[in-house]
């Protein structure tokens, strides 16, 4: 429910924008103020977590989304949406650690790799059915109900989580580390800020630009801050102590660049389609269904594939073959035959599922019990902010392509989405040299494979 949100509404921008009586450029504040209310609130879910109970805060974190969306739907102006938003971003930032991390503590290490492809599974299949489901309620209903859709949903999560988690509060109530939580807030804001806006103000440069790059500066600044409070806290908003783990830190990191290159297909795609091909929104969108296709396909074979070859053969192996398949994305042209593209995408999205599934397995296979609240709390942190980042990402690629031939930022051509593929590949590909230090016999425990001495 949360990650379709995000990706169906891209595509009903301009018709709320008709709505609210603003331009489609206007109505990108409610997408970036969703992404900064989850920038300032997720980090302190953990803290939450121990202090209310896993499962009086992930059902109440799904009611307030849940209210949020009756209250997008009623919208009547730009302003009354953005609160809607901004509240709608509240409860989303504690749905994903909290609810990731009540599966992982009741799952063996042993069973983990099944639990993380389920888990996973919205992550890969939401930005690939957004955009067709956005374009058909966008054509057939109206905008308002993108968010209606969430209310039957989010009422059904809301008694299924009230019946089926059972959990106590921790029995040692830390206090909330007030200093880190404005520390991380506003560093992780600012960030976000910057990112989402840098790649638009590339071609207009002067002091757009400067103020952007004076924010990343100061978010940096923030962040590094944030990071030395913490670790001198007794109690501190974030835990980095997981990240002395060998995998963990690995699949943080190697998993950060994964996460922002494989996001941005599902953007990159459609708007190659549409723009340069001259496809229609529903044909485009049909395609991006082939890399929905090579995900289901993968998620029966993943846990033997990990079984036979281990965490550090599978995550190298077929890190360069989704950093390939990305890149093969750049010869497409106007002139490619679908049935020439559809079983790119599907090799791709069955690549990418492979990547995906393994890295999320990895980040918890030796993270013990006492450390498991920090490490899903920054897990999810790091993974909704680079997955968010992705659009930025491909925007700024194509924008500065654009800006180096001599072209204007925001009207990108077919060489301008070439070099944004080849980006994306290279970004998997440092993905891919992180893992490089991963042990032949890491995490043995969790894909079961026997490493040969």
């Amino acid at each position: 429910m949360e990650m379709l949100d995000g990706t169906v509404l891209v595509t009903a921008l301009p018709q709320m924008g008709r709505a609210f009586d603003v331009s489609a450029v206007a109505m990108n504040i409610g997408v970036t103020a969703y992404l900064l209310a989850l920038a300032v609130f997720m980090p302190v879910t953990g803290w939450a977590a121990e202090r209310f109970g896993v499962r009086r805060l992930f059902a109440g974190a799904v009611l307030v989304f849940t209210v949020a969306s009756l209250l997008c739907g009623l919208s009547s102006s730009l302003p009354m949406f953005t609160a809607a938003r901004v509240l709608q971003g509240i409860g989303g930032a504690a749905m994903l650690p909290v609810g990731r991390l009540a599966v992982l503590r009741v799952t063996a290490k042993e069973d983990l790799v099944r639990a993380i492809a389920t888990l996973v599974w919205p992550g890969l299949v939401a930005p690939v059915l957004g955009p067709l489901a956005g374009g058909f309620l966008v054509t057939y209903a109206s905008w308002r109900w993108i968010f209606f859709l969430n209310l039957p949903l989010g009422l059904a999560a809301f008694a299924l989580a009230l019946w089926l988690f059972s959990d106590a509060p921790a029995e040692q109530r830390k206090p909330l580390d007030l200093t880190g939580f404005l520390l991380v807030g506003v560093s992780l804001a600012t960030l976000v800020f910057a990112f989402n806006a840098l790649g638009k103000a590339l071609g207009r440069g002067g002091a757009d630009l400067l103020f952007l790059l004076a924010c990343l500066a100061a978010g940096l600044v923030l962040g590094g801050l944030a990071i030395r409070h913490c670790q001198r806290k007794k109690f501190p908003l974030l835990d980095f102590a997981a990240l002395r783990i060998r995998t963990y830190a690995i699949s943080i990191l190697g998993g950060a660049l994964f996460r922002v290159s494989i996001s941005s297909l599902p953007f990159l795609l459609p708007l190659l389609f549409q723009t340069v091909f001259g496809l229609n929104a529903f044909i485009s969108g049909a395609l991006l269904l082939s890399l929905f296709a090579g995900n289901l396909l993968m998620k029966t074979l993943t846990t033997r594939i990990l079984r036979r070859f281990g965490f550090r053969q599978v995550l190298i192996v077929n890190g360069v073959l989704t950093a390939a398949s990305m890149a093969a994305c750049a010869w497409f042209t106007p002139h490619t035959p679908q049935w020439l593209i559809v079983p790119v995408l599907f090799i791709s999205g069955a690549f990418r599922s492979m990547q995906y599934t393994s890295l999320s397995a990895l980040q918890f296979a030796d993270v013990p019990a006492e450390y498991m609240t920090g490490a899903s709390t920054l897990a999810s942190m790091v993974s909704q902010l680079t997955m968010g980042m992705s659009a930025a990402f491909a925007a700024f690629a194509l924008n500065t392509s654009a800006l180096l031939r001599g072209g204007v930022a925001g009207r990108p051509d077919l060489h301008d989405f070439q070099i944004a593929f080849y980006l994306a590949g290279a970004a998997t590909c440092l993905g891919v040299l992180v893992c490089l230090r991963l042990e032949a016999a890491a995490a043995q425990i969790v894909s079961g494979h026997q490493a040969r001495k």
